[in-house]
Parts: structure tokens; sequence; C-alpha cells
């Protein structure tokens, strides 16, 4: 008996890799998503390679997953993906505090972020 296998959430010619508690802001890795967004693949890792954005290190890791999953668990074509959906978002905040004069703190919040990147195969026509 068993259950009944879920269904695929993406399409046949698509492949996904996450990334999860960057650490860094949502706004900044929104910016670094912006410049992939609609790119072939190939342009995308040359503008991820040269970026000046810290955070660009870690998106670039999570496109050659995402390349990779759709090459080896998928078999598309690579040289015809390209980056279809970046979807950015936020996760945990850690809080901390700084002494500040008088006794007094500053709360300090430290944001952490989710990233998403979705590849799909160009069609012919």
């Amino acid at each position: 008996m068993g259950q009944k296998a879920n269904p695929r959430k993406q399409a046949d010619n698509e492949a996904i890799a996450k990334l999860t508690a960057l650490r860094t802001s949502p706004r900044k890795l929104g910016l670094v998503a912006g410049l992939i967004r609609g790119l072939d693949v190939n342009n995308a890792l040359v503008q991820l390679t040269f970026s000046k954005r810290r955070i660009a290190k870690e998106v670039k890791l999570c496109l050659q997953s995402a390349i990779a999953n759709a090459e080896n668990n998928h078999n598309l074509n690579v040289d015809t993906l390209y980056v279809s959906e970046v979807m950015v978002g936020k996760a945990m905040v850690m809080k901390r505090f700084r002494a500040r004069a008088r006794g007094r703190a500053a709360k300090i919040i430290k944001p952490f972020s989710n990233i998403s990147i979705t590849v799909r195969e160009r069609d012919e026509a």
C-alpha cells in the first residue's frame, strides 16, 4: 500500500536550489538577486563573479547548485538554461545590545535571509 508520491512542484523544464540563513539583510540580498534575474546562467555567473558585494559569492554557489540540479537530477541542457525566478525572504533576526553612555543600551539587529533560485530551460520555439 503505502502513500502516493507527491507531485513535483516545478515544471518538467526547471530546477530549483535554496539557501537558508544567509548572514545579510534581505534588502542587500535583493540587490544582488536583481542583477541575475532573467539572465542566461553563463551571464549570471559572470555577473556574480565580478560583483563587489560580499554576499554575491554565496548567491553564486546557490546558482551553481541549481545548475547542477538541472543537469544531474532533471536531465536539462545547461546551454539553454536561464534564471527564471529569484526569491528573497526574511529569516531569523539575532538581537544584540551595545553598551552606551550613562548605563544605557542600544539595540542591534543582525538579520538573516533566505534565497531560492529557479532555473528554466528555454523553449526552442
